[in-house]
């Protein structure tokens, strides 16, 4: 009997999702390459709704489109967990995950792959075909993430276009057709292309858009924020987690504004939030205001400097002095 799992609703207004978990076949030549690609549960992962999201949609696919793509693109700002949604996606499901990141500098024959020299042991060569980083992970169950999609070539780009649409095939220069296996799931992940200082990125080909659902991922509100801070870090005195979340959630108010006069270039990130921080805080713990180092040492730094009197402004505003109790 196939193993399954059940995705609960955070919100409590849908209905649990059970999905079978992958098995990935034995007699796979990559076999022990796929499995070290299954991506391990983080403990401290907190579930906003996004796992029950994705499950409600690979439900549909299964039962009602299971020969239609339906390719997913989650679409947020940087540091609000777009890539760790979907690699906790995989590991409650057991598939491997394959994270390609689509930079400028990739090109198509990196992801599809190319014909290279090998030694035949005689003192010549031999040309062989050596798959790219998506054909490798077509061949096998996989959850392929490409990630930064508004960042790829237009090469890049056109290459992907069989792949996402009702062909449904990467076709090789060999002549071979790497077909989309139904236990391999395509997503991708991309910043907004708004006048942010996303360098690289640009606004995405209409007809390659038109290949995906786009679903926003937002920034965490200030609940959240306080209850990742309490699962990743039990032993944090309450009046930190509070008052880092009231921080963050202020400063990314800022960021998404559409005032040209208040809006910050520079979110605090979940990085900034449940890593930076809480390291600061460490370190200096025997400050007389832990808090304030911490924003001036882990926090600062990281803003553009004509963005810093504003985030003073929100400090002010917020915190003006830190708890005076020890962090941990």
């Amino acid at each position: 009997m196939a193993k399954t799992v059940t995705f609960e609703d955070p919100s409590g207004e849908g209905k649990p999702i059970e999905l079978e978990v992958t098995k990935v076949p034995k007699d796979l030549p990559d076999y022990e390459t796929r499995m070290d690609h299954i991506p391990q549960p983080d403990p401290y992962y907190v579930d906003l709704g996004m796992l029950y999201k994705l499950a409600a949609l690979e439900k549909v696919r299964q039962d009602h489109f299971d020969d239609t793509p339906l390719h997913l693109a989650l679409r947020g700002h940087m540091g609000t967990g777009k890539d760790h949604d979907l690699e906790q996606f995989a590991a409650v499901l057991q598939t491997p995950h394959y994270r390609i990141p689509l930079t400028g500098e990739v090109r198509d024959i990196t992801l599809i792959g190319s014909v290279k020299l090998h030694g035949d042991g005689q003192g010549g060569t031999e040309s062989r075909w050596q798959d790219g980083d998506i054909t490798r992970a077509l061949r096998g169950p996989a959850l392929i993430n490409l990630s930064e999609l508004n960042a790829a070539g237009a090469e890049t780009l056109f290459a992907l276009h069989g792949l996402l649409d009702r062909h449904q095939a990467l076709e090789l220069p060999t002549g071979e057709m790497v077909r989309l296996r139904g236990d391999v799931r395509v997503f991708g992940t991309l910043n907004p292309t708004d006048l942010r200082d996303y360098a690289g990125t640009q606004t995405l080909n209409k007809a390659f858009a038109d290949r995906w659902i786009i679903w926003e991922k937002d920034f965490p509100q200030e609940d959240e924020l306080t209850a990742m801070l309490g699962r990743r870090h039990a032993d944090l005195a309450p009046e930190y987690s509070v008052l880092i979340a009231k921080l963050a959630t202020e400063v990314n108010a800022s960021f998404t504004s559409v005032d040209s006069r208040t809006r910050v270039e520079t979110p605090m990130s979940l990085r900034t939030v449940l890593d930076r921080i809480p390291a600061g805080l460490r370190i200096y713990s025997h400050a007389v205001d832990p808090l304030r180092r911490t924003w001036e040492e882990m926090v600062l730094p990281h803003i553009d400097p004509y963005d810093r009197d504003h985030y003073e402004t929100v400090w002010a505003a917020v915190a003006r002095i830190g708890p005076s109790k020890a962090p941990f």
